[in-house]
């Protein structure tokens, strides 16, 4: 047993292999730089923007080159060293930069742990909740979900379809109240002692004012199921946004109060420095990032991996 989350998963040669594809295009920009190289102000300046070119951000990545120069200075390294001890002190500076966003152990519970899934249309928000249905699923967890996506038919019907593919309950109606639906979601929840309610919302800019007041309103009715729900409000973000995503989080946390972050779509188009971006302007837990298409393809978040995967092989 994993337990809620995948806490405790390490990744497989598999996992680790497809996180590396996915993460090709930075690696191959900052690989180029780790040998045949003068370790000269012309080398970090290069360093430097390839990290910014990452859309790891200005703030980011200035901090990274302090911390990278700080180490190169501390392990006594020079044009002679090996470029695997190059590797190691940006990876270990990356590794370091992402601390903030690996996810705290969550507290016990004797009823479901409520997870309400937010994220704007084309994020890939519903096929996540499908996909860690499955993963739960799999490790023993009983799992219902909640059809909340009202507003777009073809939502409800894809999450059904996932439920039917992972032999999972949905709660939903064919036309109704977003709050409604997350209510009967929870209570049922709650009735048929499940481990893990996860209920879709309808996807949406933080821009539209009236629809956040919505999710709100959601969130609120949720509670009235169970006092402390939802006990997780995670928001799914297109890794490959660059630092539009940045301003997605800032949005939906401000008016949520997010516990947790799944970022999609690193698989080869996205750079990935975002999430550096991110634990620098605001640091709020990824559980899981995408690498593929395929249903194992989404996986927890491992700072060191990841770290590992944008640099290359050490």
């Amino acid at each position: 047993m994993i337990g809620f989350l995948g806490l405790g998963r390490t990744l497989d040669r598999l996992k680790l292999g497809r996180l590396k594809d996915g993460l090709a295009k930075t690696r191959a920009q900052l690989g180029a730089l780790l040998s045949g190289r003068r370790l000269d102000d012309a080398w970090f300046d290069d360093v430097e923007t390839a990290l910014l070119t990452a859309d790891v951000g200005t703030v980011a990545t200035g901090d990274l080159m302090a911390a990278i120069r700080t180490e190169v200075k501390a392990r006594r390294l020079n044009d002679d060293s090996e470029p695997s001890a190059l590797a190691s002190v940006v990876s270990d500076c990356i590794e370091a930069a992402l601390v903030p966003l690996v996810p705290p152990s969550p507290a016990p519970l004797t009823g479901p742990r409520v997870v309400m899934v937010a994220g704007v249309n084309g994020a890939g928000k519903t096929t996540s909740i499908g996909k860690l249905a499955n993963a739960w699923k799999t490790d023993g967890q009983q799992v219902l979900m909640g059809a909340g996506d009202t507003f777009r038919a073809a939502a409800r019907e894809q999450l059904i379809v996932w439920g039917e593919r992972n032999g999972v309950d949905v709660i939903s109606q064919a036309q109704g109240d977003p709050a409604a639906v997350a209510f009967d979601a929870v209570s049922a929840g709650l009735a048929r002692k499940m481990d893990i309610v996860l209920v879709d919302t309808a996807g949406r800019l933080p821009t539209q004012l009236h629809l956040m007041e919505e999710l709100k309103k959601v969130k609120r009715v949720m509670g009235k199921a169970i006092p402390e729900a939802p006990h997780e409000i995670w928001l799914v973000i297109d890794g490959g946004t660059g630092q539009n995503a940045i301003t997605q989080v800032k949005a939906f946390d401000d008016a949520l109060g997010l516990t947790g972050l799944v970022v999609t779509k690193l698989d080869g188009t996205a750079k990935g420095g975002v999430l550096l971006a991110m634990a620098k302007a605001r640091p709020i837990p990824v559980w899981y990032i995408g690498v593929g298409e395929g249903i194992h393809d989404l996986q927890p978040f491992d700072a060191k991996a990841f770290a590992q995967a944008l640099v290359g092989e050490i």
